[in-house]
C-alpha cells in the first residue's frame, strides 16, 4: 500500500507542479524569465511528470489565453457554466487544444503573438501516441507490482489522464464554488480549503482580478505554495520573477 500511494502523491503533485509553474505561470503568462537551457530543463520535466497525458505547452498557454479573455462567456473554451457535467466540458476543451494543436483552428493574433516555448521535436515525441502507451504501460506495471488488491486499480485512469483531470477540478471548480474578493464579471471563486491541493491553483477568483501577478493568494489567511517555490528559485537565480506593480505585488 506504501509504495502505491506514494508514487500517486509523487505523480499527482510533480504533475501539478509544471502544470501551474511552467504551463500556466510560464507558458501562459510569462510571470517568470530564465535562461534557454533551464527553459528546456523545465518543458523535459513538464512532460516526464505528465507522461501519457502530456499538454504541449504552445496549446496550452494559446487556450489558457483565451480563457482570460473570454472568461465563463460562450467562447471560453472551458467554463463550466455551459455544460451539464466535467466530462462534457473536458471533452469540448481537449477538441479546442486538438484544433489548435494540430493546425485545425484559427485563433486571434493577440494570443499567439507574445512569446510561446516551442520545442518540436519533444512535442512530437511526447504527443505520440506511442510514447503515451509506453506511460501507461509503465503506470500498470508498478500498480501489478505494488498493489496489494485490485481495488488500487481504481486510481489507474487519475494517472493516464493526470494532467486534464487537474486542469478539469481546476475549472470546474474555481468557477463554481467557494468565495470571491473581487469583482471580475465572471464567475470565478477561490476555493479554499482545497485549493491547497491544487498548489495554488483554486485562487481563480484572485488571479482572474491581477493576471500578472505570480501570487495567487492576495489575503493574509491565503497561501499559494507554489509561488513560495518561486521566491525560493527566484533567491537562487534559477528563474528571475517578472516585477508586477506594487498594486499586485505580495
Amino acid at each position: 500500500m506504501i509504495p502505491i500511494l506514494a508514487f500517486f502523491i509523487l505523480h499527482w503533485f510533480s504533475s501539478l507542479f509544471f502544470h501551474t509553474f511552467f504551463l500556466h505561470r510560464y507558458a501562459s503568462h510569462q510571470m517568470y524569465t530564465t535562461g534557454r537551457k533551464r527553459e528546456k530543463t523545465f518543458y523535459f520535466l513538464t512532460w516526464l511528470t505528465q507522461g501519457s497525458s502530456f499538454l504541449v505547452p504552445r496549446a496550452y498557454a494559446v487556450m489558457h489565453r483565451m480563457h482570460h479573455a473570454f472568461s465563463d462567456t460562450e467562447k471560453d473554451p472551458h467554463s463550466p457554466h455551459f455544460f451539464k457535467d466535467v466530462m462534457g466540458m473536458m471533452l469540448h476543451t481537449k477538441r479546442i487544444y486538438n484544433g489548435f494543436l494540430n493546425n485545425r483552428l484559427n485563433v486571434e493574433k493577440r494570443f499567439t503573438e507574445d512569446y510561446l516555448p516551442i520545442w518540436k521535436k519533444l512535442d512530437r515525441f511526447g504527443d505520440h501516441m506511442a510514447v503515451r502507451i509506453f506511460f501507461i504501460l509503465v503506470y500498470v506495471a508498478f500498480y501489478v507490482i505494488f498493489a496489494p488488491s485490485a481495488w488500487w486499480y481504481l486510481l489507474l485512469p487519475i494517472h493516464v489522464l493526470m494532467g486534464p483531470i487537474q486542469g478539469a477540478i481546476v475549472n470546474w471548480c474555481g468557477h463554481k464554488y467557494g468565495y470571491s474578493n473581487y469583482d471580475n464579471a465572471d464567475h470565478s471563486r477561490n476555493t479554499e480549503p482545497w485549493g491547497l491541493l491544487l498548489m495554488g491553483e483554486l485562487f481563480q477568483n484572485n488571479h482572474h482580478k491581477y493576471g500578472t501577478s505570480p501570487n495567487f493568494a492576495q489575503k493574509w489567511f491565503e497561501w499559494d505554495p507554489t509561488f513560495t517555490i518561486m521566491k525560493w528559485m527566484h533567491r537562487f537565480r534559477i528563474i528571475r520573477l517578472v516585477p508586477v506593480s506594487s498594486s499586485h505585488r505580495s
